[in-house]
């Protein structure tokens, strides 16, 4: 289901955030306005600061979204543009013309959006937007994740879990950013679907949650298909070199993933498909 975006609130942050003011009037190519080329121009160093620092964008509450699919995505969502960013050397959509009508729109220089993307190669279309605000919610799938420190795996468990109607994510601290320009190319969309609780406490939501919590552990004795997954169900996948903290595990239900090849474990964005499909299949009755 979508997240709903948070309300308007003042935004906090370092001094280039603070001092940013009310955006300027919208500008672009359809408007004739002039691209920005320089680096030291503050917007552009603001929007870069939003590229890099996990810090900064969670004290302003916002994010930048890199090509068209996941500004798309969020747009279905329901969620505002706050700015859409455009190379002066991108390919005409007009498609995104016609979503996007309305956005204060920024030209900027090829290099200026080449140094805001996670890609060698940008489709020179970004977006800036507000993080979503996840409410409390009783939910009947989630997933606890702790300590996935890797973007590109963090991504890819939340794409697999929204894909399989997970409603709620919960991360610990040492997660890698969920709304970072390279955990959201990996999610493709999923972030925008999915209520997702950041810095969480891991063994207290374990704890408080409605239904059964599992965790994928090596050489447990119950396996994967052995269990009901037809309920309430949570399941928890921690760090590959690590696994999960006893805190969190005392919380859980151990079990294991099968595996009748000769490989000791599985990445964990693999395991955690696994499991969520398997949930599917139950619930389908297959």
């Amino acid at each position: 289901m979508p997240v709903k975006a948070r309300p308007p609130t003042p935004r906090g942050g370092p001094a280039s955030l603070r001092e940013q003011g009310p955006a300027p009037e919208p500008s672009g190519l359809e408007h004739g306005g002039r691209p920005i080329t320089s680096r030291s121009n503050p917007e552009f160093r603001f929007l870069l600061e939003l590229a890099e620092s996990s810090r900064a964008r969670r004290q302003a509450g916002l994010t930048l979204l890199d090509g068209w699919h996941l500004i798309e995505a969020a747009l279905q969502a329901g969620l505002r543009l706050e700015r859409l960013i455009v190379s002066e050397a991108a390919a005409p959509l007009p498609a995104a013309e016609a979503a996007t009508a309305g956005v204060p729109r920024r030209v900027l220089s090829e290099a200026l959006v080449r140094a805001l993307s996670p890609v060698k190669t940008p489709t020179g279309w970004l977006a800036l937007v507000e993080i979503p605000r996840p409410a409390a919610q009783d939910c009947r799938c989630a997933v606890l994740l702790e300590d996935i420190q890797d973007p590109g795996n963090l991504g890819a468990i939340l794409r697999s879990a929204a894909a399989a109607g997970v409603e709620a994510a919960y991360l610990s601290q040492g997660c890698a950013d969920a709304w970072s320009p390279k955990t959201l190319r990996g999610g493709q969309g999923a972030q925008f679907r999915l209520a997702i609780h950041e810095r969480a406490d891991l063994p207290a939501v374990a704890g408080r949650y409605r239904g059964r919590a599992y965790a994928a552990v090596l050489g447990a004795k119950a396996s994967l298909y052995d269990l009901d997954l037809r309920g309430a169900v949570a399941f928890a996948f921690g760090n590959e070199g690590a696994g999960l903290a006893e805190a969190l595990s005392a919380r859980c239900r151990p079990f294991t993933i099968p595996m009748p090849g000769a490989v000791e474990s599985l990445n964990v964005a693999s395991a955690a498909a696994v499991c969520l499909f398997e949930r599917v299949r139950q619930l389908r009755g297959c």
